[in-house]
């Protein structure tokens, strides 16, 4: 039974790490970027979505009727953890131990519902729970900041890779009118200086 939950916590880990570089991955190279004829993912995503939701007031929901471009398409899920799987079935059928899996698939469903669930958090605001929370706050501003800059801050839920790839940032370069409300950061300059863009 130890052996069991070591692999599955093996799993559970690596996957967490390795769902942070697939989700920067695949918001970098295909929500930002049309990618042939299949770019259902950029019209969704920079077209539409980061043309509804600014980073200034327009950053939280205005009109009901744009409440559907929050989310990903209800059929993106499965399909997203089914590929982010793959790596792991084949790295388990090398080394032979299938917990590994069970962990691994176990991270990548709740990573899955965390940036669903946070990312609409961050548009809708409500005053949940969750909203109050730290890593909430700082996650927010983080966002926040790439709907500033579309090719920074890739990662919603674990900005590991952001962090790692170089498209981390922190802070506003400029001043610039942003969101405010109690789970929204102060993401300006720090000395105020800086010229409005």
């Amino acid at each position: 039974m130890q052996e069991i939950l070591s692999w599955a916590a093996v799993g559970f880990g690596s996957a967490i790490v390795f769902a942070s570089f697939y989700e920067w991955t695949l918001h970098k190279y295909f929500m930002h970027r049309p990618v042939g004829k299949f770019d259902y993912a950029f019209q969704a995503h920079a077209v539409v979505h980061h043309q509804t939701f600014k980073a200034d007031h327009s950053y939280h929901l205005i009109n009901e009727k744009d409440k559907r471009t929050i989310p990903m398409a209800w059929w993106n899920g499965p399909v997203l953890v089914v590929t982010c799987m793959l790596p792991f079935v084949a790295l388990c059928a090398f080394i032979s131990h299938w917990w590994l899996l069970l962990g691994a698939g176990i991270a990548f469903v709740a990573y899955y519902g965390t940036y669903e669930y946070i990312h609409w958090c961050m548009h809708l605001p409500k005053k949940r729970s969750i909203e109050r929370s730290g890593i909430f706050f700082r996650l927010n501003g983080h966002h926040l900041l790439h709907h500033r800059y579309m090719h920074k801050n890739f990662n919603v839920v674990f900005p590991l890779a952001d962090l790692l790839l170089g498209t981390l940032i922190l802070r506003s370069k400029v001043k610039f009118a942003q969101a405010t409300g109690p789970a929204v950061p102060n993401v300006q300059p720090h000395d105020g200086k800086l010229v409005s863009a």
